[in-house]
C-alpha cells in the first residue's frame, strides 16, 4: 500500500490488494502450521518436498518457501495456526513476494479466518514515497479470497493506519496547522460533515490555552482549533480529541537536538483521531460525531510563552506554566472543555503526552487511562482481538496535590518526576467534565525499528483498539 500525498485522497486507479476470489489465474499460497506440516507434506511430491528440505521448512510461524508447482511455482507460508490467522501473518509475504495474484490454501482443508491477515497483507506493501525523486516502483501483491463480506472493511482499516503513517511521516514544513486543517476538510468533505475553525482573536478568547502555545509560530503555521461534525444529532454522541502539535520545540525550555529528532511525530494524537472519524464515518455508526483537532507548532520567539506565566483556561481553572515542553496537555484542556460542553456518551483523546509512558510501557504499548472500569476493559478486549494491545496506567487519586501551584489552580509540570503518564493524564482529567465516560491514549505514534508489515517511522497504535470498541459499542 503505497503513501499518498498526506492531503490528497488514495490514487484510485490503485487497485483493491484484497479481492474477491472468482476464479482468476493466481499463485497459490500454502498456508501450514507446525501441527499440521506432516500430515500436509505428506500430500506433495518428491520433487515439492525436496524443495521444502532444501528450505528447512517445517511450517514455523513466519516461515516459507518456493514449491515447484507445475509449470509455475507455488508459496508454503508458516503461520502460528492455521484455523486463526493473525493480522501479521501474511505480511512479511506482501513485502517479499513477486507482483502478481495470489491466493490462500490452508492446508488440510481448515476452516481460515483470515480477515485480520487482509490488513496486514495491505500495510505489507505500505511505503511513504513524498519526499523520494525515484519512488520504488512496483507491481502490487494482490490477494483472492472468498471472505468477500470482511474485504472492505478491512482495507479501510488498513487505509486509515495508512493516513496515520502518511501525516507522522510527513516533514513539519508540510504539515503545519494548516496541513492538519485541510486533512481533517478532505475527510469531512467525502462524508458531507461540518468544519469549523477557529482561529486569530476568537482563538485567544476562546480557547487561550491553545492560542497561547501557539502563539510564537509563523503565521503560515499559525494555532487554531479545528471542529468537525456529523451524523444524526438524535444519535449518541462520541467525541475524538487528537493533540496537534505539528512540531514541539519544547519552547522556552527548549529540548536539545537529539529531542527534537522526532518531533514532527508530536501531532500523532491528531492523526490518530482523524483516521478514527474517517472510519466511523466510512462505517456509516449511528452517532453524532465530533472531531476536535488543537493544532500548534510550539515555537520559539519573542513572543512565545514563559515559565511562570499564568494563563485562564476556557473552563476558567488557572494554569501556571511549570514547563513550557509540556504543551500537549495545555492544548487538550481547552478542546477537552469544549468537548464535554457538548455532553458526549463517550471521549476517546489521543496523545503523544510523555516520554514517561515511553519508559514504563515502550514504544509499542500504548498507555490506556479511563474512569470507568467497563470503558477500560472494553478497549483492551478490542485491542487483543485485533493484536492492537494496550495497557493501563492508573488516574490515582492521590496524585493530584502533585499539581497545586502556589499562586494558580493548576501547575502543568510537577517538578518531583513520578508518575509522570498518570500525572499528565490527571491533568487532562481536571478538564473533562462531570460524570462523561472518558478514555486517554498516550501513544508513541512511531516505530523505531521494523517489523513484518510495520516499517520503521510514523504508526498507528491504539487506533485499532479504540476502533474496534467503538464498533461494538456503537455499531
Amino acid at each position: 500500500m503505497t503513501s499518498h500525498s498526506a492531503t490528497m485522497p488514495a490514487d484510485p486507479a490503485t487497485p483493491d490488494l484484497v479481492q474477491p476470489d472468482r476464479g482468476q489465474a493466481a499463485i497459490t499460497i500454502h498456508l501450514v502450521d507446525k501441527a499440521g506440516f506432516e500430515g500436509w507434506q505428506g500430500k506433495l511430491t518428491a520433487t515439492q518436498r525436496g524443495a521444502l528440505a532444501g528450505a528447512k521448512f517445517k511450517g514455523e510461524a513466519a516461515s516459507q518457501a518456493i514449491l515447484p508447482d507445475g509449470d509455475g511455482w507455488a508459496v508454503a507460508a508458516g503461520v502460528a495456526d492455521v484455523s486463526k490467522l493473525g493480522s501479521w501473518c501474511l505480511a512479511r509475504l506482501a513485502e517479499t513476494l513477486p507482483g502478481g495474484t495470489y491466493r490462500l490454501q490452508p492446508a488440510g482443508g481448515a476452516d481460515c479466518k483470515a480477515r485480520g491477515a487482509f490488513i496486514g497483507w495491505a500495510l505489507g506493501q505500505y511505503r511513504f514515497e513524498r519526499y523520494r525523486a525515484a519512488p520504488h516502483a512496483e507491481a502490487p501483491r494482490i490477494l483472492l479470497t472468498q471472505e468477500v463480506k470482511p474485504i472492505a472493511p478491512a482495507l479501510a482499516e488498513a487505509e486509515a493506519v495508512t493516513l496515520v503513517r502518511d501525516l507522522v511521516n510527513t516533514g513539519p514544513e508540510h504539515m503545519g496547522p494548516a496541513d492538519l486543517e485541510h486533512e481533517v476538510e478532505r475527510i469531512a468533505r467525502a462524508a458531507r460533515a461540518t468544519v469549523r475553525i477557529t482561529r486569530g482573536e476568537m482563538l485567544e478568547h476562546d480557547y487561550p490555552l491553545v492560542h497561547m502555545v501557539g502563539r510564537a509560530a509563523a503565521r503560515s503555521h499559525a494555532p487554531r482549533l479545528i471542529e468537525l461534525e456529523w451524523g444524526d444529532e438524535k444519535a449518541p454522541r462520541l467525541t475524538i480529541v487528537g493533540k496537534g502539535v505539528c512540531f514541539d520545540s519544547g519552547g522556552l525550555d527548549i529540548k536539545p537536538a537529539s529531542g527534537m529528532l522526532l518531533m514532527k511525530k508530536d501531532m500523532g494524537g491528531a492523526a490518530h483521531a482523524i483516521a478514527l472519524a474517517s472510519l466511523v464515518m466510512q462505517a456509516g455508526l449511528k452517532v453524532r460525531l465530533h472531531l476536535l483537532i488543537p493544532a500548534v507548532e510550539n515555537a520559539i520567539a519573542g513572543n512565545a510563552f514563559r515559565p511562570g506565566d499564568v494563563i485562564k483556561s476556557r473552563q476558567g481553572l488557572t494554569v501556571e506554566i511549570g514547563n513550557t515542553d509540556a504543551e500537549g496537555r495545555l492544548i487538550l484542556a481547552d478542546a477537552l472543555t469544549r468537548a464535554s460542553e457538548c455532553k458526549p456518551d463517550l471521549i476517546i483523546d489521543f496523545a503523544t503526552l510523555t516520554g514517561a509512558a515511553r519508559v514504563a510501557l515502550g514504544p509499542d504499548l500504548p498507555a490506556l487511562m479511563t474512569r470507568r472500569d467497563a470503558t477500560a476493559q472494553a478497549l483492551i478486549d478490542g485491542g487483543l482481538s485485533c493484536d492492537d494491545p494496550v495497557w493501563r496506567l492508573p488516574l490515582h487519586d492521590g496524585y493530584r496535590e502533585w499539581l497545586k501551584s502556589d499562586i494558580a489552580d493548576l501547575n502543568n509540570a510537577p517538578s518531583n518526576g513520578f508518575a509522570g503518564a498518570s500525572v499528565a493524564g490527571l491533568f487532562l482529567d481536571r478538564f473533562v467534565g462531570e460524570g462523561i465516560d472518558w478514555a486517554h491514549f498516550d501513544t508513541f505514534a512511531w516505530r523505531p525499528t521494523p517489523k513484518p508489515g510495520r516499517p520503521k517511522g510514523g504508526e498507528a497504535l491504539g487506533l485499532r483498539a479504540a476502533w474496534a470498541m467503538i464498533r461494538k459499542r456503537f455499531g
